[in-house]
């Protein structure tokens, strides 16, 4: 064979195979790079690109080890907190599921001192803090770091996801102090200690000096209270207890008179019917079926025993009158005369913007005759169309058991007393005695 020949096999030869390499770099077979490596003097690179890879392996495991047997701690002292659906628990193995949970609970173990300082250690008074219904807990967290409460709305936020808080925040009125941790913070979110107020409603008022108070004492809209007072309808504020002695009052009575006077207990932000549910609880316990039955037997249903009751009430404040004060209204209906109560003039006329009084006093003689209303007891004989405010158990317990008397006039003495006289010719000259002495 010639030089030539073999020459040319030589050049076919070296053509196949810079084909066949060719098409193992188009498959991008790892041979080819390795024989390319090889061949270019890199095995000393390719030897530390191996090393390296291994070591990222050796770490990626050992940091996947750790993670794994935190998992495994905070499960069991969380009591199974994370369980998968088929029951399995999370930490046997790692997956997309809990990843995400296991690596904020290894950041905020990084965090720890952070989560359990305190924004003010000193700071121990308790501050009202309100959710509201449909808040997320980003914008609880954003209110809290506003408010002081925390020192960093991010950090509380992976807290109370990874606790599961966020999911169960409910609307309510907390109390928290600046000196309280994050997790001690986020307790207080669960607990629902709802903020209470107290108020104390006088015996005596009308319902419109209770709304003042209510307004005035920021315990709630006093002109709602003062609305649902006069509904007929406890369902339309709220009230889905029914209240027997409520139903022989006559159509369009309001609850004036019902309203028992006491101290209450409210929620912050109380509403019309909170205050008024308590009102005629408390009236069911003290004006018993038994007291109720006692004043039916003397011929009074309950609506016409409060209005006595109440005229009574305003009346006289000595506890070992009243008894002889409800004697004289009562005589004076069984005779058919005009009542001529003081009381029910006042309630008629309403508020005196002038002197800033509810019930006006003193009353001019000629304000007796010209005062128009139905409540006018100098005018309109019989009871006034009901209660003129909300009497005590005392004024009620009188009416039910009254004094045995034949007076039918008194007149005050000028010092919280009254005298009292059976005819007319006794009354005006107790009348004369007792004006000289004023």
């Amino acid at each position: 064979m010639s030089n030539q020949d073999n020459l040319r096999r030589r050049q076919a030869a070296r053509r196949q195979r810079q084909l066949a390499e060719l098409q193992a770099h188009r498959r991008g077979d790892w041979r080819y790079y390795l024989r390319q490596t090889l061949n270019g003097g890199n095995a000393l690179r390719l030897l530390g690109f191996a090393g390296v890879v291994v070591a990222l392996v050796f770490i990626g495991q050992t940091i996947v080890a750790h993670l794994r047997d935190q998992m495994h701690a905070e499960v069991a002292t969380a009591n199974a907190q994370f369980i998968e659906a088929d029951g399995q628990n999370l930490g046997d193995a790692l997956s997309l599921d809990n990843l995400e949970n296991t690596l904020i609970g290894f950041y905020l173990r990084v965090r720890q001192a952070e989560l359990e300082r305190a924004v003010d250690s000193e700071a121990t008074a308790l501050e009202p803090f309100t959710v509201t219904s449909g808040e997320s807990a980003t914008m609880v967290a954003d209110r809290l770091l506003q408010a002081g409460f925390i020192a960093d709305d991010g950090l509380f936020r992976l807290y109370m996801r990874y606790n599961g808080i966020d999911l169960s925040l409910e609307a309510g009125d907390f109390l928290l102090a600046r000196s309280m941790t994050m997790p001690e913070i986020a307790e207080a979110l669960q607990k629902a200690r709802f903020i209470e107020v107290s108020v104390t409603i006088p015996e005596g008022l009308r319902a419109e000096e209770v709304a003042d108070l209510l307004t005035e004492q920021n315990i709630m809209d006093g002109a709602a209270f003062l609305a649902a007072v006069r509904t007929t309808d406890l369902k339309l504020m709220g009230l889905t207890k029914t209240y027997p002695f409520l139903a022989n009052r006559p159509p369009g009575a309001s609850l004036e008179g019902f309203l028992f006077p006491d101290t209450y207990r409210l929620p912050a932000r109380a509403k019309p019917a909170d205050l008024i549910g308590r009102m005629l609880d408390n009236f069911a316990e003290k004006v018993t079926p038994e007291l109720i039955a006692q004043g039916q037997a003397r011929g009074q249903t309950l609506h016409e025993l409060l209005t006595v009751a109440a005229i009574v009430e305003r009346e006289t404040p000595r506890l070992d009158e009243r008894p002889i004060v409800a004697s004289v209204y009562l005589n004076r209906v069984a005779k058919g005369m005009l009542l001529n109560a003081d009381p029910t003039v006042q309630y008629a006329m309403g508020y005196q913007p002038a002197t800033g009084q509810w019930w006006k006093s003193p009353v001019l003689l000629e304000e007796y005759q010209t005062v128009q209303s139905p409540y006018n007891t100098y005018l309109y004989p019989g009871l006034p169309p009901g209660p003129i405010c909300s009497p005590g158990i005392t004024a009620i317990e009188a009416v039910v058991a009254p004094a045995t008397t034949d007076y039918l006039y008194f007149v005050a003495t000028g010092d919280g007393g009254h005298v009292f006289a059976v005819t007319a010719e006794e009354h005006a000259a107790n009348v004369r005695a007792y004006e000289n002495r004023k």
